[in-house]
């Protein structure tokens, strides 16, 4: 294999990016992940060497593609896409849960537009796949793990949806499955175990696309269950082959930190591993092994800074199930994110709110706010439920704790005049063998003083943020937000801190 190895196996897309989906265009790839209740849903990045990736938009940016109404849940919308190209075009299948179904878009420039869902109400359940055979049948495979042949072009199907593998025997939740044509062969790739430390990945092979299929006598061909390595849950994964002929996967991973049970924050988060090919099936190799010519891990700056000078906001920010223009506007007064509410907390369904993915353990994220006309601030927030924030109200400045269905006031003090700078950091704590109960993080709270500097408020323990307390599917979004009044904000400005 055309590769070099790196000394750590860090994430290709950290932060909150799951269920990975990757194709190859000529020298380009292209990847896509889950987004849940986050609007505009479906990142869409692009690469030439399979490391350093570059978000480009996101699939669906407009609500007649993405319809999350309040009564969508937190870890709820858009589950697990497939992302294809094929006769000249893009496709990405994705499910809206529970109130959408199974969806398909298609593009020719997946930075560009993409377009209104085709519905295809015979596909049931979750984590579509889409592959063509070489009479141009398109075949999909889902959750279950079932097949049905569809027409792209108007969702309908060919015939009645049926099983072709139930995976391995005594595994639980079968899911994932992306087909591929290789060689003579059909290989099925599925994911079992549960998103959390029984994740792996498993394999079979048949004559056709709907087989029947052999399973790899070595599966799980990826799993870290049972293992002290630092990256967990491993699973959900999806092949390419690179120009050189090497084959690699994609697959998702949390990284747990403190003591028992280990708490993971960020999500689950997009890694890369090597693949060799031996007596016809795939073996993954080790996840800190890049492709030739890659230089790092991953391509993001130490700091980056919004001034919301732009007409539009980057793709990297998301809201919260919607985002209305009566809401959220750069134009109302330029050079700054207007925000407006509707709910009137962090806990309510339709709160203002407009953040990003918190990418490395350790942060220092700002923000200049001005609340005079109303209320708000910055949060870090896991769910409607699980949330820190710092906000002004009235002139002062206040610290607010919900986790689950505790919620109190932390702390307050009167705001400097004027504008203000928010803060928040999170420290990201060191092995402790002693501390068995060692919290993954420390979140510190506070604002800008003119004459003392950063004044610290509060400072909680950061696994009340994480997915193993909260539960759910998705991982911490720091972001502004309203929740009486119009609040404007100047500038936002993440830095890693981590070494």
């Amino acid at each position: 294999m055309n590769a070099a190895s790196r000394p750590d196996a860090g994430p290709i897309i950290p932060g909150f990016h799951p269920d990975p989906t990757v194709c190859r265009v000529g020298d380009d790839y292209y990847l896509a992940c889950s987004s849940f209740e986050y609007f505009p849903g479906v990142p869409i990045f692009h690469s030439r060497d399979l490391v350093g990736w570059t978000q480009i938009g996101n699939a669906l940016d407009r609500p007649s593609q993405l319809n999350l109404p309040p009564t969508t849940p937190s870890s709820g919308g858009i589950y697990a896409p497939t992302l294809r190209h094929h006769d000249g075009r893009f496709w990405l299948i994705t499910s809206n849960i529970p109130h959408g179904g199974t969806l398909l878009f298609n593009t020719e420039d997946p930075a560009g537009e993409w377009s209104d869902p085709v519905r295809l109400p015979d596909v049931p359940g979750i984590d579509p796949d889409l592959a063509w055979d070489d009479d141009g049948v398109c075949w999909c495979t889902f959750a279950g793990i079932g097949q049905v042949r569809i027409d792209p072009r108007d969702g309908s199907a060919l015939e009645k949806p049926r099983r072709i593998w139930s995976g391995t025997p005594g595994a639980t939740y079968p899911e994932a499955p992306h087909l591929y044509r290789i060689g003579d062969l059909w290989y099925l790739l599925i994911a079992e175990g549960g998103t959390e430390r029984g994740h792996g990945i498993s394999v079979a092979r048949g004559p056709a696309p709907n087989g029947p299929f052999e399973p790899c006598p070595a599966n799980p061909i990826l799993t870290h269950r049972g293992t002290d390595d630092p990256v967990q849950n491993t699973g959900h994964g999806d092949l390419v082959q690179a120009p050189d002929g090497s084959w690699w996967l994609v697959f998702l991973g949390v990284r747990p930190r403190g003591g028992s049970p280990g708490w993971h924050v960020l999500g689950r988060e997009t890694f890369l591993a090597p693949v060799d090919w031996v007596d016809g099936w795939p073996v993954v190799g080790a996840p800190g092994t890049l492709p030739a010519g890659a230089d790092g891990p991953g391509s993001l700056p130490v700091k980056e800074r919004d001034d919301f000078d732009e007409p539009n906001l980057h793709p990297r920010w998301i809201s919260i199930r919607n985002r209305p223009a009566a809401a959220v506007s750069l134009a109302e007064q330029p050079g700054w994110l207007t925000l407006r509410a509707r709910g009137a907390s962090l806990d309510e369904l339709t709160v203002t709110f407009v953040g990003r993915r918190q990418q490395h353990h350790s942060v220092r994220v700002g923000a200049r706010v001005d609340a005079a006309a109303g209320r708000g601030g910055l949060a870090v927030r896991l769910d409607e439920q699980h949330h820190y924030a710092v906000e002004l109200t009235g002139g002062r400045v206040v610290v607010r704790a919900r986790v689950g269905p505790l919620s109190q006031v932390l702390a307050e003090r009167a705001a400097p005049a004027g504008p203000v700078v928010l803060g928040i950091r999170t420290l990201a704590t060191g092995p402790s063998p002693d501390h068995p109960r060692q919290e993954p993080d420390v979140v510190q709270l506070g604002y800008e003083h003119p004459r003392d500097g950063f004044v610290t408020l509060a400072e909680l323990d950061g696994r009340y943020l994480s997915t193993e307390v909260g539960g759910g599917f998705t991982g911490r979004v720091i972001g502004m937000y309203a929740t009486e009044g119009t609040v404007r904000v100047d500038w936002y400005e993440y830095e890693r801190l981590d070494p």
